[in-house]
């Protein structure tokens, strides 16, 4: 792991107040930054963000205010923005394939795993490009680059999410903004719920919220723009390599080849 000095830097965290939210937010303080905290929970974010040396903020991020108005209180709090980790994120909790949908939870699915993300980079783009770049890590999951039948709707969120994190990424690299996917295996957070007791059972090894903490730091020392970085359990975080697809008329394009409107 390559270490970042992140000393005179501001970082915003959401989905901070636990789990890996938390945990990054202590290993960017660590690394020197002043991190900003938010999360629908209040008294966590409080409760993170004083023990940091931080800043708390308050807020649902599927609301379309919620992230623009952060990266305003950042801003004028603490001076700057260098560093976001959109990290914010929930469960299904339905399959979307065989019970009747749920549409308003479906909703909040999307907006808080999908439009977060989406609200969230477009507020900090202006802020960033204002310190002549920065980083951006998104949360997405093995879900995103592989099926998880299990839970068809968060596998849709987070695919979702790898692939506006490899387009955004190279359509920001000009400015010196990188955006990158981490996505890490099954993490011993909240999020598992009753399934934790299934992976004890079965003796299966899970990631920690400190060990994605550090896949992140990873990424923030050595991502480049629109990769997704993968990590597993007694295993290192990682470039997840895309293969390329078929190109017109046969032979194969690149990973990364960029379309143009045809």
């Amino acid at each position: 792991m390559t270490t970042v000095d992140l000393t005179g830097r501001v970082a915003l965290v959401t989905g901070g107040a636990g789990g890996i939210g938390a945990a990054v937010a202590r290993r960017l303080a660590k690394l020197g930054a002043k991190v900003a905290v938010l999360d629908v929970d209040a008294a966590g974010a409080h409760r993170v963000a004083s023990a940091v040396g931080g800043i708390a903020i308050a807020g649902d991020v599927s609301d379309p205010a919620t992230m623009p108005a952060a990266v305003a209180q950042v801003e004028k709090e603490l001076g700057r923005l260098d560093v976001v980790h959109l990290n914010a994120g929930i469960g299904g909790g339905q399959t979307g394939v065989d019970d009747a949908l749920d549409v308003a939870r479906y909703r909040k699915l999307v907006g808080v795993n999908v439009d977060h993300v989406v609200y969230g980079l477009c507020a900090a783009v202006p802020a960033l490009r204002r310190q002549g770049g920065g980083k951006v890590v998104i949360t997405a999951s093995l879900a995103g680059i592989t099926a998880m039948p299990t839970d068809p709707l968060y596998t849709l969120t987070k695919h979702a999410v790898v692939g506006y994190a490899r387009a955004a990424g190279k359509a920001l690299a000009g400015d010196n903004i990188t955006v990158s996917a981490l996505c890490p295996g099954f993490v011993d957070t909240l999020l598992l719920g009753a399934a934790k007791e299934e992976f004890a059972a079965a003796s299966f090894p899970l990631l920690t919220p400190s060990d994605v903490a550090e896949a992140v730091q990873s990424v923030l020392a050595e991502g480049g723009p629109g990769e997704a970085w993968i990590i597993q359990p007694g295993g290192k975080a990682t470039a997840y390599d895309f293969r390329g697809v078929p190109g017109v008329g046969g032979g194969q394009m690149p990973p990364d080849v960029v379309l143009g409107r045809v």
